[in-house]
């Protein structure tokens, strides 16, 4: 009998265990950083450290990239997003585009991922055709 509990608590341990992890990995995935780089300043990037950047044509609550730009510029999405220090979670919103694609803004404005970045910490969009620029905090 005694150990049929110890069984049990030792499950239900686990199980919490298991649960906080999830949890924290969640949290994390759903997390935008600020990373600094000398050049660029401050910019967001994804929980990855991937890139996050802004078109300048795009406004408040609207993007302008359609068709062949979103294949070279990524939508970036996620339906909560953790505000890192210095943000607010209020700057951090969602848009439904014209193509009915979900969207994270920033301070109202779409962020992308670049194509052109192949690891955590690439930069290569930034200052692209002087219309695009990474999401400066």
């Amino acid at each position: 009998m005694r150990t049929m509990r110890t069984a049990r608590l030792v499950a239900a341990i686990a199980l919490l265990v298991l649960v906080g992890a999830a949890g924290a990995a969640w949290a994390d995935h759903h997390a935008v950083k600020v990373e600094k780089k000398e050049g660029v300043g401050s910019y967001l990037a994804d929980s990855k450290g991937m890139t996050l950047y802004v078109f300048k044509k795009d406004t408040a609550g609207k993007s302008a990239c359609a068709g062949e730009c979103v294949v070279k510029w990524p939508l970036y999405f996620r339906e909560k997003v953790a505000a890192p220090a210095g943000t607010k979670a209020e700057d951090f919103g969602t848009i439904t585009r014209e193509d009915g694609k979900k969207q994270t803004t920033y301070k109202s404005m779409p962020l992308y991922y670049f194509t052109g970045d192949a690891k955590p910490g690439d930069t290569n969009g930034q200052g692209v055709k002087d219309v695009w620029y990474v999401a400066a905090p």
